[in-house]
């Protein structure tokens, strides 16, 4: 298939590799995306399994909780000015409460709530017109809880990161709050082991085994290094198995046991995360690359 300078563009926002070398990953692997990005990784061209995504959009995460339901939403806005504007702040805190009123199940239904008779949708566009910026509503998550459990709310930077904890089994919430701050400086991707499914983890397996074939490693020592650094690869994604940040001799795991509870679910947000706000001349650039090689 044909290589578009996008193509190119995305892997190597992902990987942070060359263009020309995510362009022969790309040709070597027919332009699929998710193999071009194990290629790379096999080769040693990309340091990470995951890599955020570059953030470029502005606004804010917030999260409200009342009693045993919590919400946290991401509002965008086009700059990091307005994003501290009183107004945009005090629409984003309206938004929360009229979407953990009503648990709408997606952005879209949210926007047709309705509050003194003014729809969501309606009621941003207001706040556009008065604040002279885009503004929308990207996502939200609501969780529920029973008196038993905690939940942990944390913004980092007054909102550039949100995270938003359910601890299970404990009502210790000053620790809950402990492990949301956690997540927001590590940023793992999975509460536990079990949550990575069978398909991730050979998939994990095999880049990791051509990486330490690639390396010259013999091949009777391969397997056991492998399922080393496939421990090491838990660490990095998986919240329980991580070094704890407040605590560098315990595990996260250890952390939360001692709770008496049990971490059931987090959801973290990053404002921006996966957003472009500006192309620039960085489409042209690649193009220009691809033509001429």
């Amino acid at each position: 298939m044909a290589i578009t300078a996008q193509l190119v563009k995305e892997l190597r926002e992902k990987t942070g590799a060359g263009m020309m070398d995510c362009k022969k990953a790309l040709v070597e692997t027919d332009g699929n995306l998710e193999a071009a990005i194990d290629f790379l990784r096999e080769k040693g061209l990309s340091s990470a399994a995951k890599k955020a995504d570059r953030i470029a959009a502005e606004g804010t995460t917030y999260i409200l909780t009342e009693g045993n339901e919590a919400i946290i939403l991401e509002v965008n806005a086009e700059t990091d000015f307005v994003a501290k504007n009183e107004k945009f702040q005090a629409l984003v805190a309206s938004l929360a409460e009229q979407l953990l009123a009503a648990k709408p199940e997606s952005v879209e239904a949210a926007l047709e709530l309705e509050k003194d008779g003014v729809k969501i949708v309606d009621q941003i566009s207001s706040a556009v017109a008065t604040i002279g910026e885009k503004i929308t509503l990207r996502r939200f998550e609501i969780k529920t809880k029973t008196d038993a459990d905690a939940f942990g709310a944390y913004l980092h930077m007054g909102g550039r990161i949100g995270v938003l904890v359910a601890l299970e089994g404990s009502t210790d919430e000053a620790a809950a709050k402990d492990i949301a701050m956690h997540i927001a400086a590590i940023n793992p991707t999975y509460v536990s082991r079990e949550e990575v499914s069978a398909d991730e983890v050979e998939r994990e397996r095999k880049v990791l085994t051509e990486q330490a074939l690639n390396e010259g490693k013999p091949e009777n020592i391969v397997a056991k290094m492998v399922e080393g650094r496939l421990g090491k690869y838990f660490e990095d994604v998986c919240l329980l198995d991580q070094t704890f940040v407040k605590n560098s001799d315990q595990k996260v795991r250890d952390f939360v046991k001692s709770t008496g509870g049990n971490v059931t679910s987090f959801t973290r947000y990053a404002v921006g995360e996966g957003i472009e706000k500006r192309e620039d001349n960085f489409a042209e650039e690649v193009m220009n690359q691809v033509k001429g090689n």
